[in-house]
């Protein structure tokens, strides 16, 4: 789950400056804060009537006013990513307490503002924008210390280490690693060593954090800070939080049956000492270090025959030498193939593609607009792997969308809803098929998988697509529950585990306490990345790359489509991008698919063939946990 990152200042007060989209540098979706006393005013402070031409000037000062902000806040926010120190933390605080201040006092203006009568269409969507585009709000007074905090916060996630073997490894390396071992005490010590590490230390800060977030949202005129965010969806956070159920209860069914079915696997290989075969699954044998992904483990999983999909990604780009700037290019490729432009120039000079050696970065993978126009550049530790070279594909998609919209008014600079802007990566992603790869000579066409190998392929897919639903709803549910209450401070892990057995059908590997505070060794907690997105970039990929693969005539299944090339579905897809946040995204969604509604229907077709073998393989076994 990665961050697209933009310096919409709405982006950039997030936190003290968010770093990375798939949020972050200009998270998707404006970000700020902001508080005024008297009543409305201009963003140079002089008093506007209250008209509708009064609105509009207020809107027109703002959206100056931040779009200046944000070019320098997001230099200050990805120097503080990518060279991370004492100095860099205070730049960002500094830019970030501003880019507060500022959205909470616009944030409050803009909610008299709304009072207005007979105000356009247009200016009432900017102004509905910029009340609610804050990720966290700061009470009067109070921006300096959220923004401390929230750099605090990703610095010490930045910062953070493992062990394996008693030896200090970094977090990029431990990722690694728990994707490749099978030695499940070696597992284990990564995993506690992690969470213990980089989670404890930041519970205190955390919880503050929160209660300051809160009282910022609430003078905003928000019950708590997880409403605000679910009011940023052209709908109420009730309706947001119903269709949110909704999706989930349409695809509950697969992920049943892959839990169940890789349980099973896990407990034949282990042992019921390691993975009993009934209830969760341990959380640390799943090849990631949240459990959030299971294509790691495949290998573990592969039904016996069928499971050989015919080749190895990893092992093809090896082959093949690729370099980490070979795997960007490939990338770029896809996009320039369907008839966007190529990248500038300056993001092969500016983007952070491999880990330095000199320095302590954020290794999150992030895709960042740095200038609102067409400073585009990424932020990997990019490693010749498989994971690494679909991240790349989603990455870009970040970048191109930030590029399409950039014609757009400053506060339309954003994806229709946060969950478009993940999907555009994804869907493109969907489509490193054996076809793709043959089209961009990594794989010989003598080497298809033929149809036989179809359960394969549809499983290795499901182990991420499928297994992430659960982690990806269950995030935000915990946050929601912490901003609310109903998940009191005393009970943040209990909450956090609660949720992750309940959802995803899961458990840690050993015993865990409040002393723990497991949810922030999840890079999106302490950056403070809402995760809502990353669910319903799940369910829209499936929906956009149906359209795509129908768009380009394609008649096989619909797991092998590629339409690599096609320029009809670039064209169609660009006149979504250029959108921006300039229609609710029932629009924009009608304008690439033809449906107005988000559904799991397409992903259920996707994954039919699958769905209805795992059924076969688990007659019998007392699934569920």
């Amino acid at each position: 789950m990665k961050l697209a990152v933009s310096t919409s200042i709405i982006a950039l007060t997030l936190a003290g400056c968010m770093t990375g989209p798939s949020a972050g540098s200009r998270m998707v979706r404006p970000q700020n804060d902001v508080i005024i006393e008297n009543g409305p005013a201009s963003a140079e402070g002089q008093a506007q009537p209250r008209t509708p031409e009064g609105a509009r000037a207020f809107i027109a000062a703002v959206e100056k006013d931040l779009y200046d902000l944000s070019v320098i806040g997001g230099r200050a926010a990805w120097v503080n990513a990518t060279y991370i120190n004492d100095d860099t933390d205070a730049l960002a605080a500094y830019f970030g307490t501003i880019g507060t201040e500022k959205g909470v006092q616009y944030a409050k203006e803009a909610a008299e503002w709304s009072r207005v009568p007979g105000l356009d269409p247009d200016t009432a969507r900017k102004l509905n924008i910029l009340r609610g585009a804050l990720v966290l709000a700061a009470p009067n007074g109070q921006a300096a210390e959220l923004n401390t905090i929230s750099t605090r916060l990703q610095s010490t996630y930045g910062k953070g280490r493992a062990t394996l073997g008693g030896k200090e490894i970094t977090g990029d390396d431990a990722e690694e690693k728990m994707g490749t071992l099978r030695n499940p005490a070696q597992l284990k010590e990564i995993w506690t060593s992690w969470h213990t590490n980089v989670g404890r230390p930041m519970r205190e800060d955390y919880t503050r954090m929160v209660s300051i977030a809160n009282q910022g949202a609430k003078e905003l005129g928000y019950d708590d800070t997880g409403a605000m965010w679910r009011s940023q969806y052209d709908m109420s956070p009730q309706e947001f939080s119903a269709m949110y159920d909704r999706l989930w209860a349409e695809v509950q069914p697969l992920y049943n049956q892959l839990h169940c079915y890789t349980r099973t696997k896990l407990n034949q290989k282990y042992g019921n000492a390691v993975q009993p075969a009934s209830g969760p699954i341990r959380a640390d044998l799943l090849g990631n270090m949240w459990a959030q992904e299971w294509g790691n483990i495949y290998d573990v999983v592969a039904p016996k025959g069928a499971g050989d999909i015919g080749y190895d990604l990893t092992d093809l780009l090896a082959e093949k030498k690729y370099t980490p700037e070979q795997m960007v290019r490939t990338g770029e490729r896809f996009y320039t193939s369907l008839g966007f432009p190529a990248l500038p120039a300056s993001f092969w000079q500016r983007s952070q593609i491999t880990r330095p050696r000199d320095r302590e970065v954020i290794c999150h993978a992030s895709a960042w607009d740095v200038n609102n126009v067409d400073d585009l550049r990424i932020k990997m530790c990019t490693k010749v792997n498989a994971d690494d070279f679909v991240t790349i594909h989603h990455e870009l998609g970040h970048n191109f969308y930030q590029r399409a919209y950039n014609q757009q008014p400053y506060l339309y600079l954003n994806g229709a809803n946060d969950g478009f802007h993940e999907a555009i990566g994804d869907f493109i992603a969907l489509s490193v098929t054996p076809e793709y790869l043959v089209q961009i000579g990594l794989l010989d066409r003598n080497k298809v998988p033929s149809a036989d190998k179809d359960t394969g392929l549809l499983l290795r897919q499901a182990m991420d697509k499928v297994a992430f639903l659960p982690f990806g709803l269950m995030v935000d549910k915990w946050r929601w529950g912490v901003f609310d209450g109903s998940i009191p401070a005393s009970g943040y892990e209990a909450g956090w585990n609660q949720l992750r057995q309940q959802y995803q059908g899961i458990t840690p590997p050993v015993q865990r306490t409040e002393a723990d505070f497991d949810p922030g060794a999840k890079y999106h907690i302490p950056a403070n990345t809402p995760y809502a997105r990353y669910f319903l970039a799940r369910i829209l990929q499936f929906q956009f790359y149906k359209a795509a693969c129908d768009m380009s005539g394609w008649k096989g299944p619909l797991h092998r489509c590629s339409f690599y090339g096609n320029k009809e579905v670039g064209q169609r897809l660009n006149q979504m991008l250029t959108m921006g946040a300039s229609k609710p995204w029932p629009d924009a969604l009608q304008a690439f698919t033809g449906s107005r509604e988000m559904s799991g229907k397409p992903m259920l077709e996707y994954f039919a063939p699958l769905q209805r073998w795992l059924e076969q393989q688990n007659a019998g076994k007392q699934c569920g946990w």
